[in-house]
């Protein structure tokens, strides 16, 4: 599916009419068709792509969650499919009119609430899962307070992890800098200023390459961090939503880091099943839906295998009790008797990933510190060591006076 904006002419009593309509169609040819057959003559169609400050916006969580409280707001009187309607033909934001245009589009053809809501391309597949699995238990209005509750809870993990980005992008900004802005200077200063005598040159100017060398993997290692960081936040960015891509493969083979990502992953699956079960929504429907609920490949497959061995006839309990969860959450799960049990054990096992997720992010951010005052103290030991080379150039500067006023 995709959205186009259309150039139609139209025959009126008074004269052709043109206007601009957009259409949210899955080819052109369907869109040449709809605006056939609603009497038009197309002049252009391109398709539309949504301006910076569009994007921004539709990835607001606060706008989000305004327009999920306003379906649940007009949907106690009405179809959520209705309230949805409402609520875009009362949008007067022409930015806002463009973003919710595909769900316009996708309600107008008939399709469900679910449909324009993912049409929107503006949940992630957590918000999703649940607002899905609350709509095929007919309990949207139910299931749209946890969705919130979710949007929230990743708003904060989101904040942790920038957070961190960010602490480490100044500290590999400011050594940077540092380091860039002083070398030149410094060592231009002692190769202009080298010992007059043969053996002391040629000890100075050992010292002076070693320096030389000790600050240009400083610079080179850290100028690679920044490069490094700078394109894994391009890349999830740009890739905001898709399941698996290579810079996603690749962060997530970094120890301390792939396990915190994993953490966050199961504890907000585990959270959108437990949300499902208390919304009533079957359990093989709940499985599928955590799977979609996970950008995590590795947790997607978690649910998918679940699922599958559920509808081979094993029991509950024993389809869930498997890797990568740990031991003591595969205790809880392998006692599970009762489907009521579930959403509690679920929820228990989200907490648990939570707490282990922030232990991690703690201990990211005291390595951070600790990588940090490593670079600190070799940069200024260097620096150190770089006094003492001034000394030897100085020593041997003296020397040459004393033996000239002589």
């Amino acid at each position: 599916m995709q959205q186009w904006m259309a150039e139609i002419a139209y025959e009126t009593t008074s004269g052709p009419k043109k206007s601009t309509e957009t259409f949210y169609l899955p080819t052109i040819e369907d869109v040449r068709d709809a605006v056939t057959k609603k009497g038009g003559y197309v002049l252009n169609i391109r398709p539309y792509s949504r301006s910076s400050l569009e994007r921004l916006l539709a990835r607001s969580t606060w706008w989000q969650v305004q327009l999920l409280r306003g379906i649940q707001f007009r949907a106690t009187s009405t179809p959520p499919g209705v309230a949805l309607w409402k609520i875009i033909q009362a949008e007067t934001n022409p930015r806002r009119q463009n973003i919710l245009a595909p769900a316009r589009e996708a309600l107008s053809r008939g399709l469900g609430v679910i449909d324009a809501l993912k049409a929107l391309n503006i949940f992630d597949h957590g918000t999703l899962a649940i607002l899905s699995g609350s709509e095929r238990a007919n309990r949207l209005v139910e299931g749209i307070p946890h969705a919130i509750q979710s949007i929230t809870q990743k708003r904060k993990n989101t904040r942790a992890i920038v957070g961190t980005m960010s602490w480490l992008a100044f500290d590999v900004f400011t050594i940077v800098t540092s380091l860039w802005a002083g070398k030149d200077m410094i060592l231009g200063w002692f190769r202009n200023n080298e010992p007059t005598e043969a053996a002391e040159r040629a000890k100075f100017n050992d010292v002076v390459n070693n320096l030389e060398l000790v600050w240009d993997v400083l610079i080179w290692s850290s100028v690679a961090s920044g490069v490094f960081m700078a394109w894994c936040v391009f890349s999830f960015w740009v890739n905001r939503g898709k399941r698996d891509w290579s810079t996603a493969r690749v962060v997530r083979k970094i120890p301390l880091i792939g396990s915190y990502l994993r953490d966050l992953a199961f504890a907000d699956s585990m959270m959108a099943a437990s949300r499902m079960l208390i919304g009533r929504v079957p359990i093989d429907n709940t499985l599928e839906q955590s799977a979609e609920a996970s950008s995590s490949p590795e947790v997607a497959a978690y649910w998918l295998e679940a699922a599958h061995n559920l509808g081979r006839g094993v029991g509950l309990g024993a389809a869930l009790d498997r890797e990568p969860l740990t031991r003591s959450e595969r205790l809880e799960i392998a006692g599970l008797s009762d489907l009521g049990q579930v959403a509690t054990v679920m929820e228990s096992i989200a907490e648990m990933r939570s707490a282990s997720a922030r232990t991690r992010h703690k201990f990211i951010i005291w390595i951070a510190f600790a990588m940090t005052g490593v670079f600190l103290v070799i940069a200024f030991g260097s620096a150190i060591y770089a006094l003492t080379v001034m000394n030897m150039s100085m020593d041997s500067m003296m020397g040459g006076l004393m033996q000239g006023a002589v």
